[in-house]
């Protein structure tokens, strides 16, 4: 019995040893609505994960670095570069993450102090609509690279950003009018959306640049978040019909249990 346990762990010491090295995954992704405080639930369908947005409420990209080291996320929101602006690609500049570092992205980058924040609007109203991209709205998405080497940096708050290896002018189609995106929205693909992220108020959210070398080519990690309003998910049987009104337990006090005042009970 003996040598049969000890050839077992053996054997299980070697499927360790083979594992991948970075099964998990670097960075971890969610989407918090910033009017609620809350985190939005990620319901698994068909290979994809969702979360339902509210339209009119304003959100934030919520990135966590899993690892010791730094690493380079790109973010893309509606398949555009959220720093950028650019039509999304893992080449492209992105935010820095230090060791376990946790952060909110809230909105498109408009400057080195301050971004436009991300909202769940209707889809004529998107920001990619309104620039003639509609064809990915529904997705946020990351790119993550680890770094090649490392460095011992100050711990940065918020991330600084990385230029990518391809950098650009915002491409052309990034300017077409905002009047051609109401006809573009009436595309088959685009239609089946019911919100996307508009670009939203200004607000203070400072940063800086730092330099970073991507150890490969191609990004480690690649993920993806699709999002669209509660009905649509229902409509989509990701989630199922909810009841309308709160739901209380039996025994929870309440103000207005309904009925008619009723007698009191009979002197005995």
């Amino acid at each position: 019995m003996l040598p049969r346990i000890l050839a077992s762990l053996a054997t299980l010491a070697l499927l360790v040893a083979c594992a991948p090295a970075h099964a998990s995954p670097l960075v971890d992704v969610s989407v918090i609505d910033r009017d609620t405080g809350e985190s939005l639930a990620r319901y698994p369908h068909r290979g994809d994960l969702w979360v339902a947005g509210t339209p009119g409420h304003r959100y934030s990209v919520r990135l966590a670095n899993t690892t010791g080291e730094r690493v380079l996320v790109v973010l893309s929101v509606d398949g555009i570069n959220a720093v950028t602006g650019q039509t999304a690609d893992p080449s492209q500049a992105g935010y820095v993450l230090e060791p376990w570092q946790t952060t909110e992205i809230s909105g498109w980058r408009k400057s080195m102090r301050e971004v436009a924040q991300f909202v769940f609007t209707d889809l004529g109203d998107s920001y990619a609509a309104r620039t003639g991209r509609p064809r990915h709205v529904g997705v946020i998405g990351v790119a993550a690279f680890r770094e090649a080497r490392t460095y011992r940096y100050p711990n940065y708050t918020p991330p600084p950003i990385a230029r990518g290896t391809m950098e650009k002018r915002m491409e052309a189609e990034a300017a077409a009018p905002a009047a051609s995106a109401r006809s573009i929205v009436a595309d088959d693909s685009a239609r089946q959306q019911s919100i996307g992220t508009g670009h939203g108020g200004r607000e203070w959210a400072p940063t800086s640049r730092t330099g970073f070398d991507r150890a490969t080519r191609q990004p480690e990690q690649v993920s993806e978040l699709r999002y669209d309003e509660h009905r649509r998910l229902v409509a989509m049987g990701i989630l199922p019909r909810r009841h309308h009104g709160p739901i209380r337990r039996d025994d929870t006090p309440r103000a207005f249990p309904g009925g008619f005042v009723a007698d009191p009970p009979r002197y005995r």
